[in-house]
């Protein structure tokens, strides 16, 4: 796209969950509004327009630059200001902690800016709209035969807890680890999956994760498995029964979406946007972060009854049909952006 009236900014090559969304939205934006990202590090499938030709754009155009971090906002200054773009400037926080001097600054300077949770916009100085993230449901669904999805991959009958993503002490990984030791004592059809990666500095905290389970007699009913594609994700959420989200910090957190996406109930420690996804008892519980006996026993509340934990996944699957449908996010989005461009 050579002269879009939106750009979304990525200046990190290294994967990241701000990379992560901008791929998921633009590809739906792009139906309502002339939207192109910019940047390194995207797929090549979505719409791109190169950094360097962003100082040869049409000064007499209007236009919005969609920042998600420092960097961004400090470039779309310099084009608005330096280079004198047109632009409407919109930064999107999923922060939950007291900004620097200078973030301050920077937002100050934003003509809009959009919070990912409504405990986001606590940490905010100013005004922000609350734009929850979505995810597709699509390819998040519930199974037609979660028995069957099992057996394919080779999993154990009973009950299956699992706990996704990056494999680190921030993550949380340790404390579902804890929690599966002491359930696995309380049920003797329990297992758990580990799943996800260990940069090179948490190779050691997963080795130590490993050990444990080893020492406690249980490395055939905690199983740790290797990261899987994004196409292939789906499948491992469908095999669960519960889903553990044990983070210590989140910016927001998609796993529990994905999870309840795919008919799984979850309980999840309150950071991120967690607490603003699992708002019933229904849907699951929210337990302080850190506290192991907490999420223990929150999980084993939902494990008693089976009965009940299979209406859970049922009532999870409607809550996000209801609330966190992507198209949702992006459509609002949308709105913003054509607010901005009319408001001259």
């Amino acid at each position: 796209m050579s002269d879009p009236r939106v750009i979304a900014p990525n200046l990190k090559r290294r994967l990241s969950g701000v990379t992560a969304t901008i791929a998921r939205l633009v590809p739906l934006q792009v139906q309502w509004i002339d939207i192109a990202a910019t940047g390194p590090g995207l797929p090549a499938d979505i719409p791109h327009i190169p950094l360097g030709r962003l100082p040869f754009l049409s000064r007499k155009t209007l236009r919005v630059w969609h920042a998600r971090r420092n960097t961004e906002m400090l470039l779309g200054l310099f084009l608005r200001n330096i280079l004198r773009l047109r632009l409407k400037l919109v930064f999107t926080s999923a922060s939950q902690r007291a900004h620097t001097g200078y973030t301050k600054w920077l937002i100050d300077k934003m003509d809009a800016v959009v919070a990912t949770s409504r405990k986001t916009a606590g940490y905010l100085d100013r005004d922000a709209q609350v734009i929850m993230h979505g995810i597709n449901l699509q390819d998040f669904t519930s199974p037609e035969d979660k028995m069957a999805v099992r057996t394919r991959l080779g999993l154990p009958d009973g009950l299956l807890l699992g706990c996704y993503g990056r494999i680190r002490h921030q993550k949380g990984t340790d404390a579902f680890v804890d929690a599966m030791i002491d359930l696995c004592g309380r049920f003797d059809d329990v297992h758990g999956i580990v799943m996800g990666r260990a940069t090179e500095q948490h190779t050691t905290f997963l080795s130590e994760l490993k050990d444990k389970v080893a020492v406690a007699g249980l490395s055939d009913r905690i199983l740790f498995m290797p990261e899987v594609t994004v196409d292939q994700i789906a499948e491992w959420y469908q095999v669960l029964d519960l889903f553990i989200a044990p983070q210590r910090w989140e910016g927001f957190g998609l796993t529990p979406l994905e999870a309840m996406a795919c008919g799984v109930p979850v309980v999840a420690t309150d950071v991120g946007a967690f607490s603003e996804i699992v708002t019933d008892p229904s849907l699951g519980h929210v337990v302080e972060p850190g506290d192991v006996p907490a999420l223990a026993d929150a999980a084993a509340r939902m494990l008693e009854n089976r009965d009940s934990l299979a209406q859970s996944g049922l009532a999870a699957r409607t809550h996000v049909e209801q609330n966190f449908d992507i198209h949702r996010e992006a459509k609002t989005l949308v709105a913003l952006y054509e607010r901005l461009l009319t408001d001259t």
